[in-house]
């Protein structure tokens, strides 16, 4: 930035790069799951597919389910190439699979997995399938302007909030007398994102959980450990490090996704203490802890003391840890324009768009070794679906356009 304020010609045409690329790259990845993911026969989609779209599975996952509803959603509401009535009729089949097969509509709990007609199969101990639900319900609420479902998004979140503020018991897990009590960063993190979805530009509504989203964020800032240094993945009850390995366990995307979150609602606020805690403990310090020095690309798993981390993945170069250090670091550099922060974004766009993407058939490829080699060709699964890299791109490409108009 000059003394006006204004951005300098190299970094406008390095910005427009970006912006290019990532267009070219979200319409790659649509392409790919658009042609390859639906069910025409029973709804919903596939995820389970190889490097070629090809099927190799035919289970269905409640993540995956949720999160692809919400992305069609999405890119029908806030994009012109997307609004078409046939990506609105994907997401609506999607979502009344969800509504008839994957939720259970007794208690409100979600099955993780189920078979292509959506006999169940399992269900998690966890409240997550129930948040990518919640989001899924609420973006095509929107939509469709249809109360139906809408009233399952907000329905479905006043659960997700029983659960983590209160009394867990419902989804089944067992207290055994030598388990501690943790505060683990992916819940509070999660709630704070489903409620922002439910809520969206309804101001109403987003007042009636006011005080649940000021209580993720509190729980969120008590990851924040050793003088600010490090974000561990798992506190105690009352915000101090625990001992031994899960204690001292550091999880850099994540931190990273919880930065961008931290930092959306801070905008919202005009709380700038809370934008500088998020942008210099949550993006910057995970990312130059994460950054591999001698490969490149950022680490699955630290552990806080620089010892060796027991995961055995956790030296790999994972697809969506790329994909929210992008979001984060490019929101980041939005709200202050600060140059470091760019810099870091280009360290991390020129990484994972030479690494991850398939110039052939589309998507990324999710799973690399320390080295940057590809270690599993398959393009979706359980836990890789249309969601981490389409919504890095969408964001990001907004976020491109808004500071290339300023």
């Amino acid at each position: 930035m000059n003394e006006k304020g204004e951005c300098p010609s190299s970094i406008l045409e390095k910005l427009k790069v970006y912006q290019n690329r990532m267009e070219e790259e979200l319409r790659h990845t649509m392409d790919f799951w658009i042609n390859h993911s639906h069910d025409s026969q029973n709804g919903g989609f596939f995820t389970c597919l190889g490097q070629d779209g090809k099927i190799y599975d035919t289970d269905k996952y409640g993540w995956m389910l949720g999160r692809q509803v919400w992305m069609y959603s999405k890119l029908y509401n806030e994009t012109a190439e997307y609004k078409t009535d046939f990506v609105l009729k994907a997401a609506l089949s999607g979502a009344e699979f969800l509504m008839k097969h994957v939720s259970r509509q007794e208690d409100g709990r979600c099955y993780f997995q189920v078979t292509a007609d959506g006999k169940p199969i399992k269900l998690q101990r966890k409240l997550f399938t129930e948040c990518f639900y919640a989001m899924a319900m609420a973006e095509l609420g929107r939509a469709m302007d249809m109360q139906k479902y809408k009233i399952q998004a907000e329905e479905t979140l006043s659960k997700i909030i029983y659960w983590a503020r209160v009394d867990d018991s419902a989804l089944g897990l067992t207290k055994l007398e030598g388990q501690m009590l943790v505060n683990a960063m992916a819940i509070p993190m999660m709630l704070l994102c489903v409620i922002d979805e439910v809520c969206g530009c309804d101001e109403a509504i987003r007042e009636r959980y006011a005080a649940d989203e000021e209580w993720a964020v509190q729980q969120i800032l008590q990851h924040v450990q050793r003088d600010g240094s490090i974000i561990l993945e798992t506190v105690s009850m009352d915000g101090k490090e625990l001992p031994g390995i899960h204690g001292r366990h550091m999880n850099p995307g994540h931190a990273m996704e919880a930065g961008w979150f931290l930092l959306q609602y801070a905008a919202r606020k005009g709380n700038k203490e809370l934008q500088q805690t998020a942008i210099d403990k949550f993006i910057k310090a995970p990312f130059d802890l994460g950054w591999d020095k001698k490969h490149e690309g950022i680490f699955y798993f630290l552990d806080a003391d620089g010892l060796c981390p027991v995961p055995l993945e956790w030296n790999m170069k994972l697809w969506w840890v790329h994909n929210e250090a992008l979001i984060a670091l490019l929101m980041a550099y939005e709200k202050t324009r600060e140059e470091g922060l760019l810099q870091r974004f280009d360290q991390c766009f020129n990484y994972a768009f030479n690494k991850f993407p398939d110039p052939k058939h589309g998507e990324w490829f999710g799973y690399l070794d320390r080295r940057g080699d590809i270690t599993h060709t398959i393009k979706g699964g359980p836990f890789k679906g249309c969601f981490h890299l389409p919504r890095c791109l969408y964001v990001c490409i907004d976020m491109l356009h808004m500071i290339l108009q300023s």
